[in-house]
């Protein structure tokens, strides 16, 4: 039972003593105790079934590297930012969801490979003697479970349970979910390893490792998942750089199958690498486009004046010809080369310029070298540009704050404006040199219009055929320079340390911290349904409770009845309860003796509802004035709901219904007891009237009669919460007793009390606590003075009272056999 001092602390005390209370928290030693029991069960049991957690890690450097055949004539530079740049780049591409995807794709970890473990399903992936190769374009099992038992080395079983007739299935290639129907139940079919299975919600080859073991008789799961819901969770793969600006990044994952993490970490580096060396060559690839694309049109041009070269040589004495136009023919061609130098010059600046004010997108823009361009601050902010918009690309698919794209647009937009102003300034130099060759051109021709036609001629079909023949030249080697390059590029990524399995690695499951969570949650919930039962009782509780409520005074506190039978006194007179009844029996002998009552002492003993303990509290006090040699009778007066003719195994025949209706006298409806010098009067047939009868003049007579034959009389009496007998009955007592049990009677009980003894309605009330535990055992044996009595003495009556022994289960188990 709960105990309100138990509770002290939120008493408005000068002092609180925390040891106390500790101590009496700890008389609820039962409850923490089941509560530690069971949550450490459940912890023990959710760490053995917790799958192992391990963690891995892949180091790699990242250091920007030149490409070794870049000279001062190479311009097909990519910049991909400096250091600081490319590690913040790694690590945001790391977390991309467009780069996990190619990873994910790449090694198809959307397929998941399974055995039945002691407790759950484990990832297998890596020790599963197979694999399977599926059509993408062709539905899936979507989530579902499909079992694989080997029935022998080229033969396995396929078993899928259904429970619905309808599976969802889904398709790779697009990432679609569909739906097909299916029979209701176990679907089992065998099929040969490397045969083609195509169902309406599987298409795969089952294909066997090399050097697979042992695996016959073996049964396996194989389960598809959502593809972005896998690519998902690798997103949130650990990128951990040094915050001094390191170039060096640990890349870290954690999960329950060790073989998959190495696999990935070390092929989420090397897709990186891929894709690094992709963009580092994309000037190059950019390039290498356009060059093609000019060497086409330069080709079929060159073939056309070669073969008009040709026709014209046909026939002719060539030799002649040619020497009289061979000085103008080399220093026209000269200045033919200059001129295409400088129009190819201003044709880039002039694609350049529509560029930049027209497109978005700079990371296809060719190299300024292609058009013989090596004006470095041209080159270099080319480099930029197409550097930021692939960074600015890259980072769409992981990064959503609008502030970094508005950063990328804010520097292409101040490169893009620095680059406007170059074309211009570069573009007026041109001009000018380029009037100046075609004057120059134009003086050539003039001294060539002074040859004979035919050196005329030839002079004209030979320009065109040099002219092209050097441009094509140029363009091969250009090209073959970009091939040179882009083979060259190295990657700015280097592995230090790949992934690998070594041992170890194992960090979770933390049962400790399980363990530590059982404990606080084991203490934690049985003291909050303490706390919890405290506010919401609102009964009485204790000594202080009564003290609180009311100023009648309390005479004493019995203990709580571990017996069977309720003559406790009688059965053990020597044990602590029976010395609580003899310290009441001496308070009412002092009461008796302050109201100065000579001869028979009536008491009434009430409560306020039933089940609070009056007829145990009766039949005890009157067994203490009994074993006095004091002539006491019990007088059962509940004529609603008699009680007291069960505690002597008597019949209900007779009792004061049957004096009071002038049936029987006080001698017949009297009966002896098995304790010397007490009797007891049972209430008799329960009458239709009760209340009439008690206030007839039958009742004074009545108890007349009883203070001729006893010293004591003691009334048991109905509750007076309930029914107005007891009220009645009270004029003929010296004392009332109101018993008061503790977890029991309610707190409003006693204010009613309160109000009926102002109102006049019960006098000379005194109050008995019953039932009383104090499993605190804090203070125990203290007493409350005044005669209140021994209810637990927790030790300290040792040699004064009777030992009572507990009784086993087993002895407790026996004696309800008997009963």
């Amino acid at each position: 039972m709960l105990d309100i001092k138990d509770f002290s602390i939120f008493e408005n005390q000068a002092s609180f003593d925390f040891k106390g209370f500790l101590m009496k928290i700890a008389g609820y030693w039962k409850w923490f105790l089941l509560s530690l029991i069971i949550s450490f069960t459940i912890a023990y049991q959710v760490n053995i079934r917790k799958e192992k957690i391990y963690a891995m890690e892949t180091l790699i450097s990242v250091k920007e590297e030149n490409n070794p055949l870049f000279t001062s004539t190479t311009s097909l530079v990519f910049n991909w930012g400096g250091i600081s740049d490319q590690v913040q780049t790694i690590s945001t591409t790391l977390q991309s969801r467009s780069h996990n995807e190619l990873v994910v794709e790449n090694l198809q970890f959307y397929i998941d490979y399974l055995v039945q473990g002691k407790y759950n399903l484990t990832d297998a992936y890596g020790a599963v003697p197979f694999y399977v190769t599926i059509d993408k374009t062709k539905g899936q099992l979507a989530g579902g479970l499909i079992g694989i038992k080997f029935i022998n080395e080229s033969e396995y079983e396929i078993r899928i349970p259904f429970e619905q007739n309808s599976v969802s299935i889904l398709t790779y290639s697009d990432n679609s979910y569909a739906t097909t129907a299916v029979a209701e139940g176990e679907f089992v079919k065998r099929y040969k390893v490397g045969q083609q299975v195509s169902l309406p919600f599987l298409n795969w080859k089952l294909q066997i490792k090399d050097a697979p073991g042992f695996y016959k008789g073996n049964e396996y799961f194989v389960r598809f998942n959502d593809f972005n819901g896998t690519v998902s969770g690798y997103k949130g793969i650990n990128v951990r750089s040094d915050d001094k600006g390191s170039s060096i990044i640990t890349l870290g994952m954690q999960g329950t199958n060790k073989a998959r993490m190495v696999t990935y970490l070390n092929a989420t580096v090397k897709m990186l690498i891929k894709r690094q060396l992709d963009s580092k060559n994309q000037f190059a690839t950019n390039t290498i486009a356009f060059i093609d694309s000019t060497l086409v049109s330069m080709e079929s041009q060159l073939k056309e004046t070669g073969n008009e070269l040709k026709t014209f040589r046909k026939d002719k004495n060539i030799y002649d010809i040619e020497e009289g136009g061979a000085k103008f023919s080399d220093k026209i061609l000269e200045f033919d080369v200059q001129k295409d130098e400088l129009t190819r010059k201003v044709a880039y600046y002039n694609s350049l310029k529509a560029y930049l004010r027209n497109s978005v997108d700079y990371a296809k823009l060719p190299a300024p070298s292609v058009a013989g361009i090596e004006d470095p601050n041209i080159v270099t902010n080319v480099s930029k540009l197409i550097a930021l918009s692939t960074q600015r690309s890259e980072m769409a698919y992981a990064v959503k704050s609008d502030k970094i794209f508005k950063d990328f647009d804010n520097q292409m937009a101040a490169i893009k404006n620095v680059l406007l102003e170059n074309i211009a300034s570069a573009k007026s130099s041109l001009q000018y040199d380029l009037a100046m060759v075609t004057n120059k051109i134009n003086q050539a021709e003039g001294s060539i219009k002074k040859l004979p036609d035919d050196q005329q001629e030839l002079i004209k079909i030979k320009r065109k055929y040099d002219l092209s023949d050097n441009i094509y030249s140029t363009f091969l080697q250009k090209r073959s320079e970009a091939d040179i390059v882009k083979a060259a590029n190295l990657s700015d990524i280097h592995f230090i340390d790949p992934a690998k399995d070594v041992g170890g690695g194992l960090v979770g499951p933390k049962t400790s911290v399980n363990y530590v969570m059982a404990l606080f949650l084991g203490l934690l919930f049985p003291l909050l349904f303490v706390f919890a039962m405290f506010f919401i009782n609102n009964s009485i509780q204790n000594v202080e409770d009564i003290n609180k409520l009311t100023k009648i005074p309390l005479i004493g506190v019995v203990g709580l009845l571990k017996e069977s039978s309720d003559l406790a006194v009688f059965d053990k007179p020597k044990s602590a309860l029976s010395e609580s009844f003899r310290a009441i029996r001496s308070s009412l002998q002092f009461l008796y003796k302050k109201q100065d009552v000579e001869g028979a002492k009536t008491l009434m003993i009430t409560s306020s509802v039933g089940g609070e303990g009056k007829t145990f509290c009766s039949i005890n006090i009157a067994t203490v004035f009994a074993l006095s040699e004091k002539k006491t009778v019990i007088v059962g007066m509940d004529l609603r709901k008699p009680k007291l003719f069960d505690e002597f195994n008597l019949k209900n025949d007779l009792g004061v219904v049957n004096y009071l209706i002038k049936q029987k006298t006080i001698e017949e409806i009297t009966n002896p007891t098995q304790i010397p010098y007490l009797d007891v009067i049972l209430s008799g047939p329960v009458p239709p009237n009760p209340s009439e009868l008690i206030i007839s003049d039958s009742m004074g007579e009545f108890i007349e009669e009883l203070k001729k034959k006893y010293d004591y009389i003691i009334l048991d009496t109905p509750p007076v919460g309930l029914v107005s007998d007891a009220l009645e009955l009270s004029q003929f007592s010296d004392v009332s007793l109101y018993i008061v049990r503790q977890n029991y009677s309610k707190k409003e009980m006693i204010t009613l009390l309160n109000n009926r003894i102002k109102r006049g309605e019960l006098n000379n009330v005194s109050i008995i606590l019953n039932g009383f535990q104090n499993k605190a055992k804090y203070g125990a044996g203290y007493g409350y003075g005044g005669g209140y009595g021994y209810y637990d003495t927790g030790g300290y009556g040792n040699g004064y009272h009777e030992v009572e022994t507990k009784k086993t289960f087993l002895s407790t188990l026996v004696k309800r056999f008997k009963k």
